[in-house]
């Protein structure tokens, strides 16, 4: 039964890297903004937030003291509880080498990886094993990005030869793209869970407004959810959504009317730190 499955782990991505205020004006850029934004998800549901940072232009960057100073507000505005998850996103910007040497210096509780970008190729595995190595020493709770099944393969076979060394790792699987057709839908899903073994934590996010019916699709398949801005600004219904935490709500409220509770953040951080029920 769907009540037999853990609680359901829900992210918020509340801006990413290219959106600005002229897509929705409450998207958060602000270090204070972010904080603001955060506290309101985890009301909403979240147990994690999906953390992008701008510099003062507004434009992506990876800086870890700005990743400290914008953590350091959640924290304020949100309490410990929430899990701040920093992303290492290229956005075409940066290099493998200088987005693991970020990582390391910022030290934060949990990162979100592409396996794209960080391994791209057998020459990157070497360095890539030591930077995998080195968060599993120092806790740094790691989320792998995927965006194909043929990218689900790689990462089970990079696991299988150690270059990921976590024994229960905690993938996202993103379905659609940024391009003139980025919508996804539930269906999406299926190749990614047709390859992909039975022992990994996954969650799932969606561009456009089905991002709902995905995040319920995952929770009835025993998977978690990231929802928010980043991919997608309306609700269910096609209306605009007034802010992230109406997207966490939505999310929070389909998973709850199957039996799913959402996890606070205590519950994630145990739950993500033990292998999943293989059912």
């Amino acid at each position: 039964m769907i009540a037999d499955w853990p609680p359901f782990i829900l992210g918020v991505a509340p801006n990413g890297a290219r959106k600005t205020k002229a897509d929705h004006p409450a998207l958060p850029l602000t270090a204070d903004e972010i904080a603001r934004d955060a506290a309101a998800c985890r009301a909403a549901g979240a147990a994690l937030i999906h953390l992008h940072i701008r510099d003062k232009s507004g434009k992506h960057l990876l800086d870890a003291e700005a990743f400290r100073a914008a953590t350091a507000a959640i924290r304020r505005e949100a309490g410990d509880d929430l899990i701040v998850q920093i992303t290492t996103e290229s956005v075409g910007i940066y290099l493998p080498g200088y987005q693991m040497a970020m990582v390391r210096e910022a030290r934060p509780e949990a990162c979100s990886v592409a396996i794209r970008e960080i391994v791209p190729g057998p020459p990157a595995e070497r360095e890539a094993a030591a930077f995998f190595a080195w968060m599993a020493r120092e806790g740094v709770m790691a989320q792998y990005i995927l965006y194909t099944a043929d990218e689900v393969r790689r990462f089970a076979d990079l696991r299988q030869r150690g270059i990921v060394p976590d024994t229960a790792p905690f993938v996202l699987y993103v379905l659609g793209r940024y391009s003139a057709n980025q919508t996804s839908d539930p269906l999406d899903l299926a190749p990614f869970l047709a390859a992909a073994p039975r022992d990994w934590h996954w969650a799932a996010c969606a561009f456009g407004a089905k991002e709902g019916a995905v995040a319920l699709t995952a929770a009835v398949l025993g998977g978690h959810s990231r929802v928010g801005f980043e991919n997608n600004l309306r609700l269910g219904d096609g209306s605009v959504a007034p802010g992230n935490a109406a997207l966490v709500e939505q999310a929070r409220r389909h998973a709850e009317a199957i039996g799913r509770k959402a996890a606070d953040g205590a519950a994630a951080r145990a739950l993500l730190a033990a292998p999943p029920p293989v059912r």
